[in-house]
């Protein structure tokens, strides 16, 4: 299928690959195109072939906002019409993992489609932001509550409330980013480790995600409940017996997502 504001890339190795392509606007995030990520992403998740997704803006830039003049014009017809919320909360509902390939500037909505994502691997040029408040408005994408449980109280406040922007080592101490490697690397490492998850069985793959999830967003005992439950049903797969089978005879699994 055809898009206007996003690549694919088919799966290899388990992994499907979207490029934001805006570059005439550096990847800025209007409705069009967090309808589109969100399409792909609810087909990759019917997709059994499909084991994890790369989402990267390419070798210069990730996202560098939201597309202002869309929201000034969303603003001349009233925030009823604006599709923006529904888009960002389809994004977050995949149940795979989607794994960030992040080179130069992630800002404002970029930033808030870093914390959309499970794993991000950053180039050492990346910067990220929430510069928001320069133009009289807040982060609308979840970037105050996902920010500050990241990165912590101090640092979210200095980053929204300033403007300023952080780079890629300071967001690796602060657990923005999971990996920093050099910009030529970022989306190769993306595509590795992506395609390391992707080989692993996808139901445990799929729970494991939603339990890791459950601790970022809730309490201990409510967390824990989940990750118990979800024990008990890997117990009855037949990847798990399988996984068990191939440790004992020293070989490689083949797991079936069964």
């Amino acid at each position: 299928m055809t898009y206007q504001t996003i690549n694919t890339q088919s799966a290899t190795k388990g992994v499907l690959t979207i490029t934001l392509n805006r570059p005439e606007a550096f990847n800025a995030l209007n409705t069009l195109l967090l309808s589109e990520v969100a399409d792909v992403l609810e087909q990759a998740d019917k997709d059994s072939d499909i084991g994890a997704v790369v989402i990267t803006g390419g070798p210069k830039v990730f996202a560098a906002g939201a597309d202002i003049k869309e929201m000034a014009a969303l603003d001349a017809v009233g925030v009823m019409n604006d599709d923006r919320p529904k888009h960002w909360r389809r994004i977050y509902q995949f149940s795979k993992p989607l794994i960030g390939a992040v080179n130069g500037y992630a800002l404002g909505g970029g930033c808030e489609l870093v914390m959309h994502c499970d794993i991000v691997i950053a180039g050492d040029s990346a910067l990220f932001g929430q510069p928001e408040i320069n133009l009289g408005i807040i982060p609308g994408a979840g970037g105050t509550q996902r920010l500050i449980r990241t990165v912590g109280k101090p640092l979210a406040m200095k980053m929204v409330l300033s403007g300023e922007m952080i780079d890629a080592q300071t967001a690796l101490q602060a657990n923005l980013v999971a990996e920093v490697v050099i910009p030529e690397r970022t989306i190769e490492r993306a595509h590795e480790l992506a395609a390391k998850i992707a080989s692993k069985p996808p139901i445990a793959v799929r729970l494991a995600k939603e339990a890791l999830l459950k601790a970022f967003e809730t309490d201990l005992e409510s967390g824990l409940n989940l990750e118990r439950k979800a024990f008990t049903l890997l117990a009855a797969t037949e990847d798990r017996n399988e996984g068990i089978a191939a440790f004992m005879e020293k070989r490689k699994p083949e797991f079936k997502g069964r």
